[in-house]
């Protein structure tokens, strides 16, 4: 068979399935196959394909029939225009959680016109560089991105999966060529204050942190406990872990708003990613614990996606005459 030929008949086995977008998959399967580049196959197409090659391309058909996610697959996801690895052990980065970063993107990017106001104006000391704690991190893949698009950036990125942790790691020394560790296991000390470039540590939340940060993000398990059998067969393969958030979805938002108060610096930013049907239970937790200027981002389908609340202190916006990007509303 031809490699046109060949890629024609694992498009139709994928349809067959009803696996959503079965062209495209069956083209990323085959050009891992090959080793080429999606145009690079399409050149080729004509050409025959040796018996070997068809042999792991359906191979690669069966598993994702078999429910398996395209990226478990060949071992890596895009986002923000970075090929991250993945495995089992971490979920699969999703487009919505890119709302997350440009949300964190936007708050970096009213501090800097903090900063470049309050330096030339002489009103301000120079701050320290902006520092931010993500937890939950899985496979780095909000740390990462956003230390590559803001390198100045200090980030710490916690987990309480070792597995996970282990992928991050590797995420970013593939990614930005280096990273610093923090101690990890049971018996390690607490971060301490001293902190620089991308570091790691095993925590369950802020049980192993006791510094404060400028933003703290989190894209916590959020989907309800009982709604998890009723997921795709590829979300059900992802880590139970990073999706199970209790009987309400909210268990670890509850915590992770409860905490991070004590782990901001006054006018601080918490920005959560959370199910859009939630958002308005998220405002209530907030309020209670005292965070101010709550706005939402909304992800590319209209829903809100990610909400940001502020400790209270100096509003950076404010200070510097500006809401910012506009990425929030009200």
């Amino acid at each position: 068979m031809t490699i046109t030929e060949t890629l024609a008949a694992g498009t139709a086995r994928l349809n067959m399935a009803r696996i959503d977008s079965p062209g495209l998959d069956a083209t990323l399967f085959l050009a891992e196959t090959l080793g080429l580049s999606r145009e690079q196959l399409i050149l080729r197409g004509p050409g025959p394909l040796p018996e070997t090659a068809s042999r792991r391309f359906f191979q690669f058909i069966d598993r994702r029939i078999a429910g398996e996610c395209t990226a478990y697959i060949l071992g890596r996801k895009e986002f923000r225009g970075l090929d991250f690895l993945v495995n089992p052990g971490v979920l699969v980065p999703r487009p919505d959680t890119e709302t997350l970063v440009e949300a964190a993107l936007a708050e970096l990017e009213v501090r800097r016109t903090v900063e470049n106001t309050g330096s030339a104006s002489g009103l301000f000391p120079p701050p320290p560089p902006a520092s931010l704690l993500d937890l939950c991190t899985g496979s780095g893949a909000v740390a990462v991105a956003l230390k590559h698009e803001w390198p100045a950036l200090e980030v710490f990125a916690a987990d309480i999966s070792p597995e996970a942790l282990e992928t991050a790691r590797l995420n970013a020394a593939r990614l930005l060529g280096a990273v610093s560790e923090a101690p990890a296991g049971p018996e390690a000390p607490k971060i301490q204050p001293e902190f620089s470039n991308l570091s790691f540590v095993q925590s369950d939340l802020f049980d192993r942190i006791s510094r404060r940060f400028h933003l703290i993000t989190a894209n916590p398990p959020y989907v309800e406990s009982g709604s998890i059998d009723g997921l795709s067969p590829e979300v059900r393969r992802e880590p139970r872990l990073a999706l199970d958030g209790g009987a309400d979805g909210l268990d670890l938002i509850r915590v992770i708003i409860a905490g991070a108060p004590e782990h901001l610096f006054p006018g601080g930013a918490l920005l959560l990613e959370a199910d859009p049907r939630q958002m308005s239970r998220i405002v209530s937790l907030l309020e209670q614990q005292g965070f101010l200027d709550i706005q939402s981002s909304r992800d590319l389908s209209g829903a809100e996606r990610v909400i940001r609340g502020r400790t209270p202190g100096e509003n950076p916006a404010r200070i510097g005459g500006t809401h910012g990007s506009g990425a929030f509303r009200v």
